[in-house]
């Protein structure tokens, strides 16, 4: 039976879209169907399948890299979430259900399985998210962010301070707004300053 044989490429705990399945079955919407009323699959977005894992705590969501991969097609994307400025130090200690997918590719608001996604569409971002970029990314969203705004920015400058200046001046000029570039400009300035003093 046709539905054997794609069931037999089916990998645990993998994302498929619908096009990649296509190739296994003559019948797909058919099959896909079946397979997602019997629990083979999951449906996480339009032409998009879950294949779940079990686990002694149920059934595990799907990795949320190679979802995203999958979505866009594509391996340049940069996924990071507002708590990851918590790691900064600088005040902000909110927990937001919110990721962000900075790409080349998409831009809006998308649900994927049960979680939303932000993605913004970008022609600069680094492959991982360092120090560096979080806070320049934490200023260019400030005025989204749930904190007291003058307390995160007096602690923002602080941190700026501490911060190897050659990699700050860098991040800003790859990915600072006009605003972020405005506020951070004296930082590194004097961050050259002392540089050259020593």
């Amino acid at each position: 039976m046709k539905i054997d044989e794609l069931k037999s490429h089916l990998k645990k705990g993998e994302v498929y879209r619908r096009v990649d399945l296509a190739k296994w079955s003559k019948s797909i919407d058919r099959h896909l169907d079946q397979l997602v009323a019997d629990g083979t699959l999951q449906k996480l977005a339009p032409g998009m399948y879950y294949v779940p894992k079990e686990t002694v705590f149920g059934q595990t969501p799907p990795n949320e890299e190679i979802l995203v991969r999958r979505f866009l097609n594509d391996d340049r994307f940069l996924l990071t979430s507002p708590n990851s400025y918590n790691s900064l130090g600088v005040g902000t200690t909110q927990l937001y259900n919110k990721r962000i997918v900075y790409n080349h590719k998409r831009h809006g608001e998308f649900k994927l399985g049960n979680r939303n996604f932000s993605f913004r569409k970008k022609p600069h971002f680094p492959k991982k998210a360092t120090q560096e970029f979080l806070l320049v990314d934490l200023l260019n969203n400030l005025n989204t962010l749930a904190e007291d705004q003058n307390h995160v920015l007096k602690n923002v400058f602080t941190k700026a301070l501490t911060m190897d200046t050659n990699k700050l001046k860098q991040a800003v000029s790859e990915y600072g707004h006009v605003k972020t570039k405005k506020l951070l400009e004296p930082f590194i300035q004097t961050g050259e300053q002392s540089h050259y003093a020593h």
